[in-house]
């Protein structure tokens, strides 16, 4: 009987056969099709209701109850002319995905007569299982009751699965008990607290300015294989990654895929996927190949962060949704293949105010670029004193494969400012020990005033080992996951600043009261600030054994494993930090940091399990019979009367094939032993940090050796598995 390798590698060029579509449709023509924008509201809402709907989405107002059902009403006539029959509250639960609970319009009256029906109070708030979500001891199996709700700053949407249309409300959820059980809302509240900081110092130089906006404009990563392909890896379908597979000869050294022509079957994929987006108003612009083979990474217009995420949530969802329309499969896993680059989400992160000015891009006056500066020297500081929290809030099972796998920012987190900003701070620093005075203007002129504005054409080099560069007018957080939802990285960093925005303007007025002139004052905090963050500062190759070296000497860590890194989330220092700007109160952030080493621990076992049973049931019987035909050759060769000289290539294959079975073996034997000892350890933290160094460090490498290595012996017509060289290059 075929494999099923063989039967998928054969069915790869039916899959291929890219279907005729229609000629492309005018982005322009389709984008927001299916979001109930305000310019929709305005059409199917009262005056009152719209005023309502709008003062919220635009000025972070309540909306009154009592238009909640005129509001839903509208919402209802949209969507029922497009053919919805159906609402849900969209949701971000502690799983890494979006959930959704369909209910139709449809109901009956009391006496039987079936009508259409969505009130205000079905729009407004609805009731989900709060026990059935990871919950980190917040809610128990017998106390299932949790809330959702609605969200007006980001729009509802009509989702289309297939022939079905269903009405999105997007929302956050939290227990009865009040507690978040979601990624959305200590985001929504970081968002506020980093507004209400930025607002404050932002009054130094414009009283003008009432908002600032956080914004996000993320860079997805992804691989793209046959789904033929990755149904015959069990690994693939339950892990996400290959937990075996020998680099293929050729891989990514030749460096011609990124940037190449887009494979037609991909390209096929990509205009499916980007025509829902785009319906869906997600502002994707970019798309291309990425360096290793079958890796592709697409990227939008930036966006207030709140709705940015929410279009990354749902980005995720309708690629692997619509490349199963293509036979393909989207791999958003970290490290999916050994050997080659692994996927990230670059955070591309920035503050807007609503006069219109991007707060890190550099100005024109010395009173724009004090300002830029400002902010640019708060956000290193705010990344030096929180280093270890932020490296915790990119901290994943998956993407532990990647951090620092010479291919992807190390788990040290440092800054790329490049060369021109270096020396504007080392000048402003090598004024330590000299009183700034009213003549210091014209430093801003002259060292300031003359750098920056260069910084707007090729302002620094790029710098892609570095986890959080400066790359002109925003920071581009490197390290975040391909899997991951933005959300957690960017409440930590949205509250880390407005922690440090806060503490900034606390130290000037404090000169200012003194008598200082306030420009005055705002140098001497800068100063300050760069001499007290200047070690998170690095220019160089952030791969390098030197680095690491030199990152020791400054005292900066380097926490190199999720169960040790997520030991921030617990720290009190983080307590306090949180508490303080109302992100988390004590029970939130201990049942998160519960609920992220649960999940390790059942991604780590679930890659254990997976490993031992492709190693027991596939690989060693696969090389037990191409042994056997071995032993079955020499036999034979013996029976002639051949010298040994004949068969000695034979027997020294033979050996090595019983080395590597016995190591897979007796390292499974262990590792399922040492898995079982770990499951009886009572504390999570304890626990978790068994799974990953006696289960993983100690098993996982050592098995895939072996493993590996019997891939490149075995007869390739007994090799169960496909191989990297389908995987990759077959589409």
């Amino acid at each position: 009987m075929e494999s099923l390798r063989y039967t998928a590698i054969k069915n790869v060029s039916k899959n291929a056969i890219v279907l005729e579509s229609k000629p492309s449709e005018k982005i322009t023509s389709i984008f927001n099709e299916n979001v109930f924008t305000l310019k929709k509201a305005r059409h199917y809402l009262s005056e009152d209701a719209y005023k309502s709907l709008m003062a919220s989405t635009r000025g972070g107002k309540k909306i009154d109850r009592t238009m909640g059902g005129n509001i839903a009403n509208g919402l209802k006539a949209w969507a029922e002319e497009k053919g919805v029959t159906h609402f849900t509250h969209w949701f971000q639960p502690l799983t890494g995905l979006s959930a959704e609970k369909h209910d139709s319009f449809f109901t009956l009256k009391g006496d039987g007569t079936p009508i259409q029906e969505f009130d205000g109070a079905a729009l407004i708030q609805q009731e989900p299982d709060a026990s059935s979500f990871p919950s980190g001891g917040l809610r128990a199996t017998f106390e299932a009751r949790g809330y959702t709700a609605w969200d007006p700053s980001s729009p509802a949407f009509i989702m289309e699965t297939g022939q079905g249309k269903t009405l999105c409300i997007p929302t956050i959820f939290v227990s009865y008990t009040g507690e978040s059980l979601d990624t959305k809302t200590p985001l929504l509240k970081a968002i506020v607290a980093l507004d209400k900081a930025a607002v404050d110092v932002c009054q130094y130089f414009d009283k003008n300015i009432s908002k600032v906006n956080a914004t996000l404009g993320w860079e997805q990563e992804y691989f793209v294989i046959d789904a033929g392909l990755a149904t015959a890896r069990p690994d693939l379908v339950l892990t996400g990654r290959t937990v075996f597979g020998h680099a293929p000869a050729k891989g990514q050294q030749l460096e011609d895929h990124y940037f190449g022509a887009i494979p037609e079957r991909v390209y096929a994929f990509m205009k499916d996927f980007e025509k829902e987006s785009y319906k869906l108003g997600i502002p994707l612009r970019t798309r291309h190949n990425e360096v290793a083979p079958a890796q592709f990474e697409c990227a939008p217009i930036y966006e207030e962060i709140n709705l940015a995420v929410d279009h990354n949530t749902l980005l995720m969802d309708i690629m692997t949704r619509v490349a199963k329309r293509h036979n393909l499969i989207v791999l958003l896993h970290e490290k999916p293949f050994a050997g080659i680059n692994g996927s990230g989400k670059h955070n591309n992160w920035s503050m807007a105010t609503d006069t219109g000015v991007n707060l890190l891009a550099p100005g024109k006056t010395p009173k724009t670029n004090l300002m830029f500066l400002a902010f640019f020297v708060n956000t290193i500081k705010a990344v030096h004193d929180y280093s270890e929290l932020i490296r915790a809030s990119i901290a994943s099972a998956s993407n532990d494969h990647r951090l620092g796998a010479n291919e992807a920012p190390p788990a040290i987190i440092s800054i790329f400012i490049g060369k021109y900003l270096t020396d504007v701070l080392n000048q402003i620093e090598k004024r330590v020990g000299s009183k700034f005075d009213e003549t210091d203007e014209a430093m801003l002129k002259l060292d300031i005033h003359k750098s920056i504005p260069e910084l707007m054409l090729d302002n620094t080099d790029r710098n892609r080992t570095s986890p959080f560069a400066f790359t002109g007018n925003k920071f581009e957080f490197r390290a975040v996951g391909s899997s991951a939802n933005c959300a957690g990285p960017m409440t930590v960093l949205n509250t880390v600043m407005a922690e440090t925005l806060k503490h900034f303007k606390t130290e000037v007025d404090t000169l200012i009261d003194k008598g200082e002139k306030k420009e005055v004052a705002i140098m001497q905090i800068i100063q300050k600030y760069i001499v007290e963050s200047k070690k998170v500062l690095f220019e160089g190759d952030g791969y390098s054994e030197e680095w690491e070296k030199e990152a020791e000497k400054r005292g900066l860590p380097n926490i190199k494993t999720t169960p040790v890194s997520l030991d921030a989330y617990s720290a009190q220092k983080a307590k306090k930090l949180f508490e303080d700007h109302n992100i988390y109160n004590h029970l939130e952030l201990e049942a998160r940091h519960e609920i992220m080493l649960e999940e390790y621990i059942k991604k780590v076992q679930i890659e254990a399990r997976v490993m031992g049973d492709l190693a027991s049931t596939s690989i060693i019987p696969s090389a037990l019979k191409y042994q056997n035909s071995l032993i079955e050759n020499i036999r034979g060769i013996k029976e002639v009367g051949l010298a040994a000289s004949a068969y000695e290539s034979q027997k020294v294959i033979l050996e090595k094939i019983c080395e590597h079975i016995n190591a897979i073996s007796q390292n499974v034997t262990s590792m399922i032993d040492a898995r079982k000892k770990a499951n009886e350890i009572k504390d999570t933290r304890d626990r978790a940090i068994a799974y990953c160094d006696e289960v993983k460090e100690k098993h996982f490498d050592v098995i895939r050796y072996h493993a590996d290595k019997l891939e490149l012996i075995v007869d390739d017509s007994l090799w169960p598995l496909p191989k990297y060289r389908e995987l990759l290059f077959l589409r």
